[in-house]
């Protein structure tokens, strides 16, 4: 089966030599040429359709111990694979990240002129690391009495490491909102802040509440005896003395008589009572022996 398509064309090439043969007339050098040209495209065909059986039975019977070459396929040098050439992005010298309010979070309520201390807690993001160059800046907005630039470090933070910074601040008197934007600063001059593109500020945001009116506290008063006011009935000797007392409030009131010659009451004398505001009496007696 192998060998059929040779077989095949050799009895195409035969019958065309044969046909090509009883067609030429007597030669001329034009008929020779025709012949000629005949014959040459006989043998295209036959040399095509060997190679074609060749490609398409290419386990034809080889001597022992030989194995059937395979030709490589052709590299594609139109369409080249490309290499993912693609780099990764630098990661900028200055930058940071924020990450919380360690103390002051925005909208706190702060006394009218009252200290306090503000602490921010942010990451450096950048690729370089934070050292005592670099300070915090106040940007803009209401500055609180912050100082123009702060040192936030005594050593050094390495990127990825956090820091606190802090600074002290004092609220406005005049009730109201009030936000101060800061960023950092590198040692040469160079302002940055957070958010995606390093610049943005971070801020501290606080309210100062209006006053709240204090009520005037009534005093309460001291209890007191106000008036007293004498007076004297009888005759023959024999009166009757009675005194009225006036208290402000409620409480107690002890009392004595004291005669105008000055011998004192010793007679022990139960206390008068109020309950309120008000007039109470009491009374006692007193014999006269002499005539007139």
């Amino acid at each position: 089966m192998k060998k059929t398509p040779t077989l095949f064309l050799t009895i195409i090439l035969a019958s065309a030599l044969i046909l090509g043969a009883c067609n030429l007339p007597s030669a001329t050098s034009q008929e020779d040429a025709d012949a000629t040209t005949v014959a040459e495209t006989a043998a295209a065909v036959f040399t095509r359709a060997a190679q074609t059986a060749a490609v398409a039975s290419p386990s034809a019977t080889l001597p022992a111990g030989e194995t059937p070459t395979v030709t490589p396929v052709p590299t594609n040098t139109l369409f080249p694979t490309q290499a993912n050439t693609a780099t990764k992005t630098p990661i900028p010298c200055n930058r940071a990240t924020f990450v919380k309010d360690v103390t002051i979070p925005d909208n706190t309520n702060i006394a009218p002129g009252a200290t306090f201390t503000k602490t921010w807690r942010l990451q450096n993001s950048g690729s370089c690391t934070w050292t005592t160059g670099y300070v915090l800046l106040f940007d803009n907005g209401d500055q609180m009495n912050a100082p123009a630039t702060k040192s936030f470090t005594t050593g050094s933070v390495a990127p990825g490491s956090t820091v606190d910074i802090e600074v002290d601040l004092t609220a406005p008197t005049t009730p109201g909102t009030y936000q101060g934007n800061f960023k950092l600063r590198s040692p040469d001059n160079i302002v940055f802040g957070i958010n995606a593109d390093g610049q943005g500020p971070f801020w501290v945001k606080i309210v100062v509440p209006s006053p709240t009116a204090t009520p005037t506290a009534t005093p309460v008063p001291t209890f007191t005896v106000t008036d007293v006011n004498m007076s004297v009935s009888g005759s023959c000797g024999n009166f009757t003395i009675q005194a009225d007392i006036t208290a402000n409030k409620a409480g107690n009131v002890t009392y004595k008589w004291i005669r105008s010659d000055g011998a004192d009451d010793t007679v022990t004398h139960p206390p008068v009572v109020f309950g309120s505001a008000g007039t109470q009496s009491v009374t006692t007696s007193w014999a006269v022996s002499a005539s007139g």
